[in-house]
């Protein structure tokens, strides 16, 4: 198996075979030691420069490191490469000190090209579209399978054997693989299908009441979802359940610029009635309904002189409402404010009525998605509507409290100490 030493050893005085052999051994050891220094302190440190000056200047400390970990390879090449060489040894011990060289040296190019794929996925990353089409999940699935076909053709060089052996074995074993690596391919199918459809983007905003999640997207894998939750809690979901389940992404509310406001105040229907005169007379104070009720009394004394015989008796009259007259005040109001958005669905409405009143729905969308601007929009909203909603002669529902349920009661006389002590 050895062509013989390369220097004649026994010319040099040195007879002992042990002696030719420590001393072989020592001689690749050194150049083995010399390469590697070599191939780290100037061959890395040209190539680090030349990458400062590349376009690939933004990856330079992780391609040095992929260098470097390519680098541990050339001792490794060298002593498979002259184990061969030196005299005396067993036939046993160059084969495996060759076979775990070329193990070591593949599995030292599996770690290169993993860090490779790593890099990509970071350069990728700056991209503008890295947000609405990530690679991570690709990149990992090439690790793996960088990963497997290393582990293949490592043990295939430890065992001396070919590597379609190996994989031909596999075969029986592809039941057992499937469900070592069930979640795996749940995962792959599972990715692959987010990314396509652009179900899922990192800085979105989703929901997932089943699984406690509520917050911004902040990383996208193979395997798992990230979501930070509005109470800076990470909530960790399996890639296939965003296939398998249904979850709300607020995407399309933060891309269409507005959020919505739908709230309702729920009316007490007792205090519904319809207005007098004096009182329409108190209402056009109101600027935002001036017009409105112009207008309305316009259409209301028209439908009415057209009927003069139905119209002898108030009750078949048409009639200005507290509530109507209040709607209208709600729609002129949101309408007058800059930050509730005219381009997009603008309504107030009455729902049916319930056992807790007469629902009057706001229904409207702000100018920004910013969670505090909404809030406080939303909030003044409906600070002035019940503060004015009074002077419409409407009162809110709102069940009877403990101080309600007190004034009822008959109010007890205090007692006399001294009637107490004359009995």
């Amino acid at each position: 198996m050895s062509a013989g030493p390369l220097i004649d050893l026994a010319g040099l005085g040195i007879v002992q075979p042990w002696a030719q052999s420590a001393v072989a051994l020592g001689a690749l050891l050194a150049v083995a030691f010399i390469a590697n220094w070599v191939a780290k302190r100037i061959v890395l440190n040209l190539i680090q420069r030349g990458l400062a000056l590349s376009p690939l200047a933004a990856g330079s400390v992780q391609l040095g490191r992929i260098v470097r970990r390519l680098s541990n390879a050339v001792p490794a090449l060298i002593i498979q490469l002259g184990i061969g060489v030196v005299p005396h040894l067993p036939p046993q011990i160059p084969l495996l000190v060759a076979n775990v060289c070329a193990a070591f040296i593949i599995l030292t190019v599996a770690i290169a090209i993993s860090g490779a794929l790593g890099l990509a996925n970071d350069l990728y990353q700056a991209r503008p579209e890295a947000a609405s089409r990530p690679i991570k999940g690709y990149v990992q699935v090439g690790k793996l399978l960088v990963y497997a076909a290393a582990a293949v053709l490592a043990i295939a060089a430890l065992m001396d054997r070919s590597p379609l052996l190996l994989l031909s074995g596999l075969g029986a074993l592809a039941a057992v693989l499937m469900l070592v690596f069930k979640d795996t391919i749940l995962s792959l199918v599972a990715s692959v299908q987010i990314n396509s459809n652009d179900m899922v983007r990192v800085g979105d905003w989703i929901e997932m009441p089943q699984l406690d999640a509520d917050g911004d997207v902040i990383d996208v894998a193979l395997h798992t979802v990230k979501v930070q939750n509005w109470d800076k809690t990470i909530t960790t979901i399996p890639t296939h359940r965003l296939i398998s389940e249904s979850f709300r992404n607020w995407r399309g509310m933060a891309e269409s610029g507005g959020r919505r406001i739908k709230r309702a105040l729920m009316i007490d229907q007792s205090s519904v009635r319809f207005l007098d005169p004096d009182e329409v007379a108190r209402l056009r104070r109101f600027a935002l309904i001036e017009t409105y009720l112009d207008d309305k009394l316009a259409e209301i004394e028209a439908w009415n002189s057209a009927r003069p015989e139905r119209v002898r008796d108030a009750v078949n009259a048409r009639r200005l409402t507290n509530i109507g007259t209040f709607r209208a005040y709600v729609l002129a109001y949101l309408e007058d404010r800059a930050d509730i958005s005219r381009d997009m669905t603008l309504m107030v409405r009455q729902l049916a009525p319930t056992a807790a009143g007469l629902p009057l729905e706001i229904y409207a969308f702000t100018t920004t998605t910013a969670w505090t601007d909404y809030e406080r929009i939303q909030g003044d909203i409906f600070d002035h509507l019940l503060a004015i909603l009074p002077a419409f002669g409407l009162r809110l529902f709102q069940n009877p409290s403990g101080m309600d349920l007190a004034a009822l009661a008959p109010q007890r006389e205090p007692a006399d100490p001294g009637r107490r002590r004359a009995a």
